[in-house]
């Protein structure tokens, strides 16, 4: 029985974290990781240099479909560079 529930409990789970992105500090982290340009990640997004660079700086969140591609990128590189991955200590 506990086989047939942890389908549909892991298609939920992949719904809900298909689209989670990280702090806009950590996308810029692990693109800087990776040693990529912002034009060479909106390019591959399909969006413009100024899309990833507004969402960076946390002043813009792209759209469900972008949403989407953006956070299987930086999850790759979260997989690939996991100390960019870590959010920065806070300054309490």
């Amino acid at each position: 029985m506990e086989a047939a529930m942890s389908d549909p409990l892991r298609r939920i789970d992949a719904l809900v974290d298909a689209d989670t992105l990280p702090s806009p500090h950590v996308r810029q982290q692990l693109r800087v990781a990776a040693g990529l340009t912002q034009a060479e990640v909106a390019h591959a997004i399909g969006v413009k240099r100024v899309a990833v660079a507004r969402w960076e700086a946390g002043v813009a969140k792209p759209h469900r479909s972008n949403r989407l591609k953006y956070a299987h990128f930086l999850r790759r590189l979260a997989g690939k560079y996991p100390a960019a991955a870590q959010e920065a200590p806070s300054e309490d």
